[in-house]
């Protein structure tokens, strides 16, 4: 695949490597952190998407949250995205976190409407019109049920007008978004956000897929892209197939705990996760046992 953009081609919102500290805590491994950066280039895919929720960067101290950042652009090899995401409570804070990205050498940031307050449109064209001070491309994350604001179609394409976004992260998990977004704003590119979608959004003419799941599978996470986005459904729906019973997980609460599983499961490092996170209950734990090994038997590691 040719990239156009930093933001196009499969992307990984990474997992944090965390491992017990030699007084209390979890503590990030930020070598293990480099390592899987590496790793995730050498498999194929296109970039990064550091501090995302994936990343648990809700509970990371700032120079936690600023060293992430750094040491993903320091493992990144030539051609490779690191696109930080830089939510915050506050426009203010976004800002700070978009202008600490674009110094550490990152090619664009991904922004989530405000967290922890149901803004109104009027917040969140200011919110977006803030962060975009810091002079980075951003690529705008609509994912309502998180964050109780709505990007829809229309508000996205007030903030594409007036040049404060470049592309979006769709997770509203409704695939009709994908045209009424390009009916209204053309050059406003629509990323694949849920993983259960990525092939829907691939045939719609998707450029890009910001993922969870190549944390563990990214070879066949990418095959699925690239065969998806040229239109070739006989080598990407048996891969679809496969993957949708883990890639679902993406949407779900536990869906940080549950990647980090899978990725323990194919010899990778997951490790846990700091509280509110709890690990997964057996019956969950089972759950994706089950759909990882069945993706392993069919090659898929």
């Amino acid at each position: 695949m040719t990239q156009v953009k930093p933001w196009h081609g499969v992307l990984v919102a990474t997992a944090l490597p965390l491992r017990e500290g030699t007084t209390s805590g979890l503590d990030v491994d930020f070598d293990t952190y480099a390592e899987h950066v590496s790793w995730l280039a050498a498999s194929g895919c296109h970039g990064v998407t550091p501090n995302g929720s994936l990343g648990e960067y809700q509970t990371l101290s700032d120079a936690e949250r600023a060293r992430v950042v750094t040491t993903a652009v320091d493992a990144a090899p030539a051609g490779f995205t690191v696109m930080p995401g830089v939510a915050a409570y506050g426009a203010d804070e976004a800002r700070r976190w978009a202008e600490q990205a674009a110094g550490a050498g990152a090619a664009a940031v991904m922004l989530l409407p405000p967290n922890a307050y149901r803004a109104d449109e009027r917040a969140v064209v200011a919110h977006y019109r803030e962060v975009a001070k810091a002079g980075l491309p951003v690529v705008a994350y609509n994912n309502p049920h998180d964050t109780k604001v709505d990007l829809v179609p229309e508000l996205l394409a007030e903030l594409w007008h007036e040049g404060l976004v470049s592309a979006v992260k769709e997770f509203s998990g409704d695939i009709r978004r994908y045209y009424r977004i390009s009916e209204l704003a053309p050059g406003l590119d629509v990323l694949a956000g849920t993983d259960d979608l990525a092939m829907e959004m691939a045939i719609a003419g998707s450029p890009g897929w910001v993922s969870g799941y190549p944390n563990a599978f990214p070879r066949a996470c990418v095959d699925l892209w690239e065969a998806a986005t040229k239109g070739d459904l006989s080598a990407a729906l048996p891969l679809y197939r496969v993957l949708h019973p883990l890639l679902r997980w993406d949407s779900r609460t536990e869906f940080v705990q549950a990647i980090k599983a899978s990725m323990d499961l194919v010899g990778r490092y997951g490790g846990p996760c700091r509280q509110p996170r709890l690990p997964l209950t057996p019956e969950h734990e089972a759950t994706v046992r089950r759909a990882t090994e069945a993706a392993l038997a069919e090659g898929l590691g």
